[in-house]
């Protein structure tokens, strides 16, 4: 299983969440960050993930987040990790997420602006140039969100075990194994060619010690400050 929950990141996924006793989690997927010792509703429309949900978690609700099955004001807390940039209409399932919580909603996502900085950008441009166009800008997030808002930039530990691009950061092997990029969701929005000639030329630079004359550097640095961010809006 190619994506986790990593601990560290989760540990500010749910400080954010404070003293929430009640959560929804929207887009919930197989239950990555979702805290246990509260009280979780699950929302997840594909029935492929609400399978893959491990045992010890609640079952998810089959609804989508544009329309969340919920009263005004029920919950204490929503939250919505690594799932904003799948909706069908953004801006409803965060309206919906404001409607149905009475704190803090809290997303974990990615600052597309920020891609442009990670080295996979010299090898794979089209994957960084699909990944820059799903991933809706902060603002816009916190603009929909309404109340107040902060956004903290998250470190990539680097030993990170969940499976996105710049968990990766200190180990570019990790890239030549398709099930790593299977994992990865923006590499379906690549053409198969480009994909290949990406993956070759980071063989080849690799075999020949290239990458690690420019990047080698990131394989004893403990953290990556990349694209990773936590959004954090209170009514």
């Amino acid at each position: 299983m190619q994506r986790r929950t990593d601990p560290r990141i989760a540990t500010h996924v749910h400080a954010a969440l404070g003293d929430a006793r009640t959560v929804v989690n929207v887009g919930a997927g197989a239950g990555s960050y979702e805290p246990v010792g509260r009280e979780v509703t699950a929302v997840e429309p594909s029935s492929a993930m609400r399978e893959q949900r491990p045992d010890y978690l609640p079952e998810a609700v089959d609804a989508t987040a544009e329309a969340l099955p919920f009263p005004n004001d029920c919950f204490d807390a929503a939250m919505a990790t690594i799932t904003v940039h799948q909706w069908r209409d953004l801006d409803r399932g965060l309206l919906e997420m404001r409607r149905v919580t009475r704190g803090p909603v809290v997303i974990l996502t990615f600052d597309g602006t920020a891609l442009a900085n990670f080295w996979l950008a010299e090898y794979a441009p089209e994957l960084i140039a699909a990944e820059r166009a799903r991933y809706p800008a902060i603002a816009h997030l916190r603009a929909a969100l309404g109340g107040t808002s902060t956004v903290s930039e998250i470190p990539i530990p680097i030993d990170c075990v969940d499976g996105f691009g710049e968990a990766f950061y200190a180990r570019p092997e990790s890239f030549l194994d398709d099930r790593v990029r299977r994992a990865q969701s923006g590499w379906g929005f690549v053409d198969s060619h480009a994909a290949a000639r990406s993956i070759d030329l980071l063989r080849a630079e690799l075999a020949s010690g290239e990458w690690d004359r420019k990047y080698g550097a990131l394989r004893e640095q403990p953290e990556y400050h990349g694209s990773l961010r936590l959004v954090v809006a209170q009514p």
